[in-house]
C-alpha cells in the first residue's frame, strides 16, 4: 500500500514538473513578444545565423559542411584554363601592390575572383588585400569565410583562412552589432510617432501600395506602381495586362490583410498552419489547386536545387520548431527575420509563391517586434538573388546585412515622411509646371532645364536607393520612375 502511494506521488510530481516547465517556456516566449507596440500592415483604407565567433572553429560549422560529403570533382579543360589565368592575374595583382598601384591591383584581384570564385588561393589573397590595403574588413572576412568553405583537401589554404578569420571575425561582429543598434534607435523613433499623425497614415497607405508593387515585381510582374495602386483601390482591370498579373496583385492584397488582421498581434507561436494560410492567399487567385499545399515534385531555382519533395514536411516542421525556439527568439529581430526568410526560401516548400511567402513571413517577424514592413525594391532584385546565392555557398551574413540595410532605409522613409516642417517664411523653390498654352516651346525647355537643376528636396518623392543611384522625377512629366518611394499626397 505504501509503495503504491509513493509511486502515485512520484507520477504526480513528474507530471506537475513537466506541465510547469512547459508553462514557463511558453511564458518566457510570450514575454519576449509582449510589451511591444505592434507595427501593423495598414489596412486597405491606408499600408540560425552563423555567429562570426563560431566560424573560427571550423570543426563543426555550416561553412565547412558545404564541401563535406562531396567527392572532389576533377576540373575540365575550361576550368583548368580559367584557374591558370586567375593565378596569373593574382601574381600580376601582387606586382601592382608592390608598385603601390592599388587601384590596378584591385581590378586584377576582381578579375581573378571572377575566373575562379572557388579558389581558396584567390580568396585568401584577395581577402588579405582588402583587409590590409582597402580597409574593407567586412568583405575581407567574407572572402576568408568562403576560403574555409572551399578549401576541401587544401589544408595549407584552410589553415591560412582560419588564421585570417581569427583576425577579422570579432571586428566584423562589432561592425554588424553597431548597425543593428543604429536600426534599433530608429525603430524607437518610429514607435514614438503618434498614431494620430496624418502624415504617418498617408505614408502607410503609400507604403502598402509600394510593398505589393515591389514584391510582385521581384517575381517578374510587369504592373507599374500606378497600375498596382489602381487595381487595389478600384478593383478594376488594367488594359494590356494578363489575368495572372492581376491575380498576383490581388493575392498579395489578401495575404497582407490576413497578416494584419490575424497574425501581427498573435502572442503564441507562428504555426505551420499560419504559413500555409499566408501561401494560400498569395497564389490562391493564380493557382488555387496548389495554394497552401506542399509541392510533390522536384523544382529547380537557378543554381539552387531545393530538397526533394519527400523531405519537405520534415524540414518545414524543423523550421517551425526553430522559428519558435528560445534560441531564435533571443536573436535580434532583423537577424531572425532574415534567417526565417532564407531558411523557408531554401526549403522551397511550394511549387510557386515561395519568395513572396518568405518575404511576408520576414515582415511578420519584424512587425511583431515593432518594425514597419520592409520593402525590398524590385530595382534591387539582382542584389537580392545574389545574396541568397551567397548564403547557399555557406555565408549567410551578406544576406542578413542586405535585409538590415532595407530595414534601415524603410525606417528612414517613414521618419522622413512623418516629419513636420515649419512653413513660415519659406522661400519658394518651385512653381507649377510650364505648359504650351502659356509658354513657347523654347521657354518650356529652358524652364524645365532650370527646374531639373534644383528639384524640390521635400514633398516630391522619397527614394530608398543610395544617393548616387537615386531616381529623379521631372516636375510636370506624366511618368515617374517606378522604383521611387513616392510621398503620399505628392503630385
Amino acid at each position: 500500500m505504501k509503495g503504491s502511494v509513493l509511486f502515485a506521488v512520484f507520477i504526480s510530481g513528474a507530471f506537475a514538473a513537466l506541465l510547469f516547465g512547459g508553462f514557463l517556456n511558453d511564458y518566457f516566449k510570450a514575454c519576449l513578444k509582449s510589451g511591444i507596440r505592434r507595427s501593423h500592415l495598414p489596412g486597405e483604407s491606408y499600408i540560425q545565423l552563423l555567429e562570426q565567433s563560431d566560424l573560427i572553429d571550423i570543426s563543426n560549422t555550416q561553412l565547412r559542411m558545404v564541401s563535406s560529403g562531396k567527392k572532389k570533382k576533377s576540373l575540365d579543360t575550361k576550368e583548368i584554363s580559367d584557374l591558370s589565368e586567375a593565378l596569373n592575374a593574382l601574381n600580376a595583382a601582387k606586382e601592382m601592390v608592390n608598385l603601390n598601384k592599388h587601384r590596378k591591383a584591385l581590378r586584377l584581384y576582381e578579375h581573378a575572383l571572377a575566373l575562379a570564385p572557388r579558389s581558396p588561393e584567390v580568396l585568401n589573397n584577395f581577402g588579405e588585400f582588402l583587409e590590409e590595403l582597402n580597409d574593407d574588413l567586412v568583405e575581407a572576412d567574407h572572402m576568408f569565410a568562403l576560403a574555409i568553405a572551399y578549401s576541401e583537401e587544401d589544408e595549407d589554404n584552410l589553415d591560412r583562412a582560419v588564421a585570417n578569420r581569427k583576425r577579422t571575425a570579432v571586428k566584423v561582429e562589432e561592425i554588424d552589432a553597431r548597425v543593428l543598434r543604429n536600426i534599433e534607435k530608429k525603430k524607437m523613433l518610429f514607435l514614438n510617432i503618434s498614431d494620430n499623425s496624418a502624415a504617418l497614415r498617408r505614408a502607410k497607405k503609400e507604403a502598402y501600395f509600394q510593398y505589393v508593387f515591389h514584391t510582385v515585381g521581384i517575381e517578374g510582374n510587369t504592373m507599374s506602381l500606378a497600375q498596382t495602386r489602381s487595381i487595389l483601390e478600384t478593383k478594376l482591370a488594367v488594359a494590356g495586362k494578363s489575368i495572372m498579373e492581376h491575380n498576383e496583385v490581388l493575392g498579395m492584397d489578401a495575404a497582407l490583410k490576413f497578416i494584419n488582421q490575424t497574425l501581427v498581434d498573435k502572442l503564441g507561436d507562428i504555426t505551420l498552419q499560419d504559413i500555409l494560410e499566408i501561401h494560400k492567399r498569395v497564389i490562391g487567385h493564380v493557382d488555387p489547386l496548389e495554394a497552401g499545399i506542399f509541392r510533390t515534385t522536384q523544382v529547380y531555382v537557378g543554381d539552387h536545387v531545393p530538397p526533394p519533395p519527400n523531405s519537405i514536411n520534415v524540414l518545414v516542421l524543423r523550421f517551425i520548431d526553430w522559428l519558435n525556439s528560445l534560441e531564435a527568439l533571443t536573436l535580434h529581430p532583423v537577424r531572425l527575420a532574415a534567417l526565417a526568410h532564407y531558411k523557408l526560401v531554401y526549403i522551397h516548400p511550394f511549387v510557386d509563391g515561395n519568395g513572396r511567402t518568405s518575404r511576408l513571413l520576414m515582415n511578420l517577424v519584424l512587425m511583431q517586434a515593432g518594425y514597419p514592413p520592409v520593402i525590398i525594391r524590385r530595382a534591387d532584385r539582382e542584389l537580392y538573388y545574389k545574396y541568397l546565392s551567397t548564403a547557399n555557398q555557406g555565408d549567410i551574413r551578406p544576406f542578413v546585412r542586405f535585409i538590415a540595410d532595407c530595414t534601415e532605409k524603410t525606417l528612414d522613409a517613414y521618419l522622413w515622411a512623418a516629419s513636420e516642417y515649419d512653413t513660415s517664411d519659406q522661400e519658394i523653390e518651385s512653381d507649377l509646371p510650364p505648359n504650351l498654352i502659356e509658354h513657347e516651346a523654347e521657354q518650356m525647355g529652358r524652364l524645365r532645364r532650370n527646374r531639373n537643376k534644383n528639384l524640390p528636396p521635400r514633398g516630391t518623392f522619397l527614394d530608398f536607393s543610395d544617393s548616387a543611384n537615386s531616381d529623379k522625377i521631372i516636375m510636370g512629366e506624366d511618368q515617374f520612375h517606378d522604383d521611387s518611394i513616392i510621398l503620399p499626397g505628392a503630385s
